[in-house]
């Protein structure tokens, strides 16, 4: 396959004029040809959700799984063949909603996955209730009332947590973003990016330029100081820092696992009567 971003694309989307999903997959074309992956290199995993469409408009591997479970799978076929390049990539419901626990207990474990989070601050494929990041007062045929709860803030959560990178982009910020990418593809271990992304149908409040209007590139001295990095990831409001505000590896799920060592799972030969003895534990 040619190294190039066009050559990564296809399909005709389903997605709105004006949504900055379209920016996130030429950011990702962008990145992949850079990177000169071919197909057969790269799986790309999601959930439900307009996000979540985007394996059906890239040629590379694909997967859609459930309704916020898409890591479940994709740290299935990591270990499974960790010649894989893994990325998940779905919405802010479905990855911090309904996948909140998979979101915390796979940075806990760690796999060698690359996380991108299309981050509307709405749920776009359900007519645009309320999400896990969406603002206090944010009215929307749900909330009436507006939003009475506090968001998400899924970068602080997951340096908690213990994740080796995080980094916050804009849609509209395309090449910022294809670099962002490529690092956390290359990153080991497992890697987030909450992508700001204006829902123009169902978020009136932070569309494009809004957003403009706020963000920034902090100068990052040390993207290994864990404290630096929290206080970036809990700046919202008038300004609002973009960039990779942390990254430092640590042992890998795959690393700490010896039958993992050495030769893909899905490589090796399997022989079914090497498990006979465990069978007739059960007989």
């Amino acid at each position: 396959m040619t190294c190039k971003a066009d050559n990564y694309i296809i399909g005709e989307t389903a997605w709105c004029p004006g949504c900055g999903n379209f920016a996130i997959r030429e950011a990702l074309a962008g990145a992949l040809a850079d990177l000169c992956l071919d197909s057969h290199q790269v799986l790309l995993v999601s959930g439900i959700g307009q996000a979540a469409k985007i394996p059906h408009y890239i040629r590379v591997n694909g997967f859609n799984g459930l309704h916020g479970r898409a890591l479940p799978p994709a740290v299935g076929a990591r270990v499974a063949n960790k010649n894989l390049k893994v990325i998940v990539e779905s919405g802010d419901g479905d990855s911090y909603g309904e996948g909140g626990n998979h979101f915390i207990h796979n940075i806990r474990r760690n796999p060698d996955i690359a996380h991108f989070v299309h981050d509307n601050q709405v749920y776009g494929l359900t007519k645009g209730q309320a999400s896990p990041t969406s603002e206090p007062g944010m009215k929307t045929g749900v909330q009436v009332e507006g939003v009475t709860v506090p968001p998400l803030n899924p970068l602080a959560l997951a340096l908690v947590m213990g994740a080796g990178f995080i980094a916050r982009c804009f849609s509209g910020e395309k090449e910022h973003l294809k670099e962002t990418m490529k690092a956390a593809i290359n990153f080991s271990g497992y890697a987030l990016i909450d992508i700001l992304q204006p829902c123009v149908s169902f978020n009136k409040v932070n569309t494009h330029g809004w957003y403009k209007n706020r963000v920034f590139f902090p100068e990052i001295e040390d993207p290994g100081d864990w404290s630096a990095a929290m206080e970036l990831s809990r700046q919202w409001g008038e300004q609002i820092p973009l960039g990779i505000f942390y990254n430092k590896p640590h042992q890998t799920f795959e690393e700490s696992r010896a039958a993992l060592v050495g030769e893909p799972l899905s490589f090796r030969s399997f022989n079914p009567e090497a498990c006979s003895s465990l069978q007739e534990e059960f007989l």
